[in-house]
């Protein structure tokens, strides 16, 4: 045995050499019973060699360490070692989750849930769609033909374009519009948002020149005026999307920087971020621009996302006058950023229920929004009740807390809610095993309690959650 060996060898080469020949094969662990459902997942290969490296872990712990051993044993730790990695590998798979946290629009859970009609379209486009085929004519038709016709129907624009999110929205409009001239923006503005997506970056890939006007808290009419000169080829506005600046403030509207822009011939962009079409302040939300609102005030380019408050799949929407949405279009950058049949399935299922006037029925964002705080209590009571008849948390009780947008939409705004409470004496093992099941829940730890948000729930999944709170 050489030197390296017996540093590293804590038993006696003897000793580690009859352990080794207790070790299972990998066929052996493969062939237990327990791992049949694993197999018939993810197929023998992927499986042996996870059991193969469950058998080089046994492997080296028999030479480093003292203890007894038998070969059942072995095999067993090998299986559930196996069985394990199965599990951390679903675990990680894209699934459903139940949101729970009191944050609506939650990035990092998916955004805005799709309405079950555009779930139901999405499942029929994933076969062969007339998504570039005129079914009419029998030729060749224009990718996204229909969505950008709801779009101007629902808004009122002149022509619409629908990219992959409101980044690449604002990627395109710089660089077609700007690319190596100025474009005028307040200082106030020039936002971060979640990953690292700084705006002064997204210029930066445009070639367009960032020029900040004002100061961090007031910007007034007269700073973007004194800013335009022969090189400025846009003025733009964006909103502050995740923060809000209080206080000794000044912004300028919408309305007279589009009167700025257009007495200097420049046509003014203003990218809304959240996409909201519907007044939001009947349900103690305000503030939040509306896409009407900056259309009217004759905007030339209004940006936002699919995925926020409009309540449909992740795309970045563009609507503006025909002739620079026609520039935009022509772009070759368009062809990169366009989206699959999947999203244009989705977003059109999306605004026809818009159209229809049956958002807030019927749009799960929209709906949480409308959720009255009576009808959350009423929730949140009836499922700590059916928990204490079907299990043993006790104390489980409904609570009031508040709930948020989210998603960079009306920041530091907050709505009365119902959480369902459940005190724990290790929350953050109980909050592992609520998110370890099917499907996942996921909640927030306050005081040594989980706190279940019911306005991030939809009503119909109280029942699932109160089974998985039920087998905890």
């Amino acid at each position: 045995m050489s030197e390296q060996q017996d540093e590293t060898t804590t038993v006696p080469p003897g000793v580690a050499l009859a352990r080794l020949r207790m070790l299972p094969s990998v066929d052996e662990v493969l062939n237990h019973p327990e791992l049949q459902r694993v197999i018939d997942d993810v197929g023998r290969p992927r499986c042996a060699d996870w059991a193969r490296q469950s058998v080089d872990s046994l492997r080296t712990s028999l030479v480093r360490t003292n203890g007894n051993f038998d070969r059942k044993d072995l095999l067993t730790q090998a299986v559930r070692a196996t069985a394990e990695e199965y599990e951390a590998r679903i675990t990680s798979r894209l699934g459903r989750v139940i949101n729970a946290t009191g944050v609506l629009l939650h990035t990092n859970l998916g955004r805005a849930p799709l309405a079950d009609a555009a779930i139901d379209a999405v499942a029929e486009s994933s076969r062969f769609t007339n998504i570039e085929f005129d079914l009419a004519t029998g030729r060749r038709g224009r990718r996204g033909a229909d969505v950008e016709r709801l779009l101007c129907e629902l808004t009122g624009a002149a022509a619409a374009l629908v990219v992959n999110n409101c980044a690449a929205a604002t990627l395109l409009v710089l660089q077609t519009l700007a690319a190596g001239r100025e474009v005028v923006i307040s200082r106030g503005q020039l936002i971060e948002i979640g990953g690292s997506y700084r705006l002064p970056d997204v210029f930066a890939a445009s070639g367009a020149v960032l020029r900040e006007v004002g100061t961090t808290n007031r910007t007034r009419l007269a700073d973007y005026e004194s800013a335009i000169c022969e090189d400025t080829a846009a003025l733009l506005r964006v909103h502050h999307s995740n923060y809000r600046i209080v206080g000794f403030t000044e912004d300028v509207p919408i309305g007279p920087l589009v009167e700025l822009a257009h007495s200097k011939g420049l046509p003014a962009v203003d990218d809304l971020g959240s996409g909201c079409l519907h007044d939001l302040t009947p349900f103690g939300l305000t503030g939040e621009p509306l896409v009407g609102d900056s259309l009217n005030c004759g905007a030339d380019v209004v940006l936002f996302s699919g995925d926020k408050l409009l309540g449909g799949p992740q795309c970045g929407v563009i609507l503006g006058g025909r002739e620079l949405v026609d520039r935009l279009r022509a772009s070759p950058l368009t062809r990169a950023l366009r989206v699959d049949k999947l999203t244009l399935a989705a977003l059109s299922a999306t605004l026809q229920i818009h159209a229809a006037g049956r958002a807030f029925d019927q749009i799960p964002v929209l709906r949480m929004i409308a959720a009255g705080a009576d009808d959350l209590h009423r929730r949140a009571a009836a499922i700590c009740e059916e928990v204490k008849a079907s299990s043993n948390h006790a104390d489980c009780d409904p609570v009031a807390l508040e709930s948020t947008v989210g998603g960079g939409a009306l920041p530091a705004q907050t709505q009365s809610s119902w959480a369902v409470r459940l005190p724990s004496s290790a929350p953050q093992e109980t909050a592992l095993r609520l998110r370890s099941g099917r499907p996942a829940v996921v909640g927030r730890i306050e005081n040594d309690a989980i706190l279940l948000d019911l306005r991030s729930v939809l009503p119909e999944e109280d029942q699932l959650l109160s089974q998985r709170l039920a087998s905890l």
